[in-house]
């Protein structure tokens, strides 16, 4: 059979339709060197600050240093197979990190990959790490309690949804015992939490995971983990992707409360990656934007108006200090950053004072406003009995004669100070609290001896779970103390004391 030319023609025509020329243009550099986590590029022109650019080996790494003739590359990976004269792409993303409630329950790293071995993690969006902080407009007061189920903190150094409270002191004075109570108080109360280590032993983050699960807290918690192991480049990265998952959760209408554990290893990681790229140093080495690099990470933390769904996002940072120094570099930039301070006194902690708190160097700036009103009418009392106990026991070591008055001050605040010891994972609800800070801020227990007072609150609960329930009840209802509850309230105090004195 001939083969007929027009019929060949149609068919290459044909052919030639259906194929479409796909030209894409890429911008690209070439490695001129390498070494510390850091990688410099000449090329990538048009590259943008805090994007993503992938290496020939496929290693991911993120812009940092933008350079008239080259381009510092943070690498986020190994920089074993990365050599000299390697091309680098650009990826047209600045860095994401995955979100969404999916994540909970799960351990991640700063990019987001699980790391816990539960298998991959179903992911639907993503937020850039760096994001603007909510405007002025877009924010409304801190009125509402986060409740840390700590005594000592709900009555005195309250903390409020929105709100940034920092927590310092000297490694091992209780810091991360604090943050974990907090988490496991939030159980049922609608808050979500975000654990972010930065620079933790490992062992410490499989600790606190362990924990966290023990207690049931890890079904509505995510830990974002950047190990001492882990390079300095995710150590560095780790809070601002802790942050752009609360950011979700918070721009949803839902409550969270993310933890830096902790930002003086931060500022160390942000140092590191500095120098190697020939940042300026300025004081104590660190480079001159280290107090905008906290600054814009805590300002993100907001509580919303109602416009904008109401959801908040709360920041505890955790500061560790040298011999209680608290005047060095970061520490004092973080304090003026934050909303106050929980200040950890390494001297109560080892005269047995748990959690070792410092009420004279402690503050929470949002004050009263973030308690209920049943806390309000106990805790005014409570302040002043224990600056009153600290005055006079100075004053006292002169060794002179006391009066009478003297002499049940000072009884009065031993009691307080006796009542404010709490037990790590025994966090307190409020009503109990109330209650005990109740009985001690009136006067119950000044006849009680000083190291029975720990028996006669933990026997004081139990009697008030069995015998008077309701009184709890109501407090949690009506959130202050109206005569009829304290008049059930003072009648239960003394019933108890007659059983607790047999």
């Amino acid at each position: 059979m001939p083969i007929r030319p027009e019929e060949v023609t149609s068919i290459i025509k044909k052919e030639l339709e259906k194929y479409k020329v796909r030209l894409r243009m890429e911008s690209t550099g070439t490695v001129l060197q390498v070494g510390d986590g850091i990688a410099l590029v000449y090329g990538l022109t048009d590259v943008m600050a805090g994007e993503l650019v992938q290496f020939a080996n496929g290693t991911m790494g993120m812009v940092f240093n933008l350079e008239e003739d080259s381009v510092g590359i943070v690498i986020l990976g190994s920089e074993k197979d990365i050599r000299e004269g390697d091309t680098v792409k650009r990826t047209d993303k600045i860095t994401q990190m995955p979100v969404g409630e999916s994540l909970l329950g799960r351990v991640v790293n700063a990019l987001g990959k699980p790391i816990d071995g539960k298998g991959d993690i179903e992911i639907h969006r993503y937020r850039p790490l760096e994001a603007r902080a909510p405007s002025v407009v877009e924010r409304q007061p801190v009125k509402e309690p986060l409740q840390t189920g700590i005594k000592a903190i709900d009555s005195m150094i309250p903390i409020g949804r929105g709100q940034r409270e920092l927590i310092i002191a000297d490694r091992q004075t209780g810091k991360t015992a604090i943050v974990l109570d907090t988490i496991i108080n939030q159980k049922g109360k609608g808050v979500h939490c975000i654990y972010v280590a930065i620079g933790q032993k490992m062992s410490n983050i499989v600790a606190v995971s362990q924990t966290l699960e023990k207690y049931g807290a890890m079904e509505y918690t995510i830990i974002v983990s950047a190990s001492s192991r882990a390079a300095a480049s995710m150590q560095y990265l780790a809070p601002y992707a802790g942050t752009a998952i609360g950011e979700e959760l918070m721009r949803s209408g839902k409550h969270a409360l993310i933890i830096y554990d902790d930002l003086s290893k931060h500022a160390q990681s942000y140092r590191q990656l500095s120098l190697l790229l020939r940042r300026p140093p300025g004081r104590e080495a660190y480079p001159g934007d280290i107090f905008y690099l906290h600054a814009r990470l805590l300002e993100r933390a907001a509580k919303l108006n109602d416009s904008l769904g109401g959801g908040s996002l709360t920041a505890i940072p955790i500061i560790e200090t040298q011999a209680g120094d608290i005047t060095s570099y970061i520490p004092t930039n973080v304090i003026s950053i934050t909303d106050g301070q929980i200040y950890l006194e390494t001297d109560l902690f080892y005269a047995g004072v748990r959690p070792a708190i410092n009420v004279g160097l402690s503050v929470s700036r949002v004050g009263g406003n973030a308690q209920t009103k049943a806390m309000k009418q106990v805790a005014g009392r409570l302040r002043l009995d224990l600056a009153q106990y600290r005055e006079l026991a100075a004053f006292t070591q002169f060794g002179s004669e006391l009066d009478k008055a003297t002499q049940a001050q000072l009884a009065r605040g031993e009691r307080m100070v006796e009542l404010l010891k709490q037990g790590q994972y025994e966090p307190l609800p409020v009503s109990k609290q109330v209650m005990i800070l109740y009985a001690g801020t009136n006067g119950f227990l000044d006849d009680i001896p000083v190291n029975k007072v720990r028996k006669f609150e933990i026997a004081f609960y139990a009697y008030i779970d069995k015998y008077h329930p309701d009184i709890g009840v109501e407090i949690d209802m009506k959130k202050e103390l109206t005569e009829d509850i304290k008049k059930n309230l003072n009648n239960a105090i003394t019933e108890f004391k007659v059983e607790f004195a047999k």
